[in-house]
């Protein structure tokens, strides 16, 4: 018999998805704004190698996580001496593999969306006494918006259903770090077919919702 149905996974998820959707906002913004229009030497390569979440298997993610933030890596090590904290089975854990799993579909969007912003507008705001800071926020990133939120929401379709690097990371501890990935898979290893089916229809009703939207978005650009 299938066991009551529980929502904390649902809403773990939408959680850990909006905070590392927040993160890789923030990040892809700025560096998708360096990329674009302040290229240097290297950052052609430095670009590819945060694109590597994107195409790395989700288990080489979560290994690359531990290894830098885990009980056993100097900062890891840091942060359990001076703060009694690790990342390590935490819901915080998951909404960094989250975070770095989504975060190349902002960068691309943003960097994309940057690049085809009429330059002549900014130009012309600039004219107008204008400072760097008021041409970025009233002129470049309202007509750059559209891309980089349909990335946005694919990035956020992209963390929902985050589940190797997440597992590895956060492990799938029932109302703590189990998310709705992790639920499905718990209830298919028990026998559990009513239940996981009834988590995969609400994954992908969500998902269904978020790429119409992304797809809206990508028409306006």
């Amino acid at each position: 018999m299938d066991p009551p149905f529980d929502w904390s996974p649902l809403l773990l998820s939408l959680k850990v998805a909006g905070v590392a959707t927040v993160v890789a906002l923030l990040l892809g913004l700025a560096l998708g704004w360096v990329f674009a229009r302040r290229p240097f030497f290297g950052s052609t390569v430095i670009e590819a190698v945060c694109m590597l979440p994107l195409v790395l298997p989700p288990t080489v993610v979560g290994y690359a996580i531990l290894v830098a933030a885990g009980r056993r890596s100097p900062l890891g090590a840091w942060l359990r001496e001076h703060f009694d904290y690790t990342i390590i089975f935490s819901w915080h854990g998951a909404v960094i593999a989250s975070a770095v799993v989504a975060f190349p579909l902002v960068l691309k969007s943003a960097s994309a969306a940057f690049s085809h912003v009429d330059r002549t507008l900014e130009a012309a705001a600039a004219t107008l006494r204008q400072s760097p800071l008021s041409v970025f926020l009233r002129v470049t990133l309202p007509l750059a918006w559209p891309g980089i939120l349909a990335g946005t929401l694919l990035a956020f379709a992209r963390a929902m259903g985050e589940f190797g690097a997440s597992l590895m990371v956060a492990g799938s501890i029932p109302g703590q770090t189990q998310t709705l990935s992790m639920a499905i898979y718990d209830a298919v290893q028990a026998g559990h077919d009513e239940h996981a089916l009834w988590l995969v229809l609400i994954t992908s009703a969500i998902s269904v919702l978020v790429l119409v939207g992304s797809n809206r978005l990508f028409t306006l650009r």
